[in-house]
């Protein structure tokens, strides 16, 4: 098994991708309450700054900027990951998850990519905008409820 390093950039700017373990479930907008909670207490905890966020059934983006001297976001995750988790029926569990002591509701690693500049960032922040349209969830962006685009327009930002 291959050892895959993450960058630790102390206060970058990230855009993450996090699944569950089952595509096609709707575990994340049926539970998105549970999934805001568990990032909010998480934030308090351990605080980020979230940039863009977008909840689809299956699957959610965001972008987090960490604070200065903080490169810690693979554990912000865990907890994340873990605190949603609990309480919820495991899904269908493999022997590797078993071993493990997993409960099978999200993939294992997410995907992460560190923003470059502006125009990188700027991107990143779009593709949580308009990935429910791209979907075929909604028509635009501010139909989609799961999305930090409503808390944008409130604050004026777009």
């Amino acid at each position: 098994m291959s050892s895959y390093l993450r960058p630790r950039v102390p206060g970058a700017t990230i855009f993450f991708t996090v699944r569950l373990d089952q595509p096609g479930s709707a575990l994340l907008t049926d539970e998105v309450e549970r999934l805001r909670q568990a990032v909010a207490v998480t934030q308090r905890e351990r605080p980020f700054t979230i940039d863009a966020f977008v909840v689809l059934p299956d699957h959610l983006h965001c972008v987090w900027t960490l604070p200065e001297g903080d490169c810690e976001y693979s554990e912000r995750w865990r907890l994340i990951k873990s605190r949603f988790s609990m309480g919820l029926s495991p899904g269908p569990r493999r022997h590797s998850h078993l071993a493990r002591n997993e409960r099978a509701i999200w993939q294992r690693r997410f995907w992460e990519h560190h923003i470059r500049d502006g125009a990188d960032y700027r991107a990143h922040v779009e593709y949580c905008r308009i990935n429910p349209v791209k979907h075929g969830l909604a028509a635009s962006p501010e139909d989609w409820p799961f999305s930090s685009v409503h808390r944008d327009r409130r604050l004026g930002l777009l």
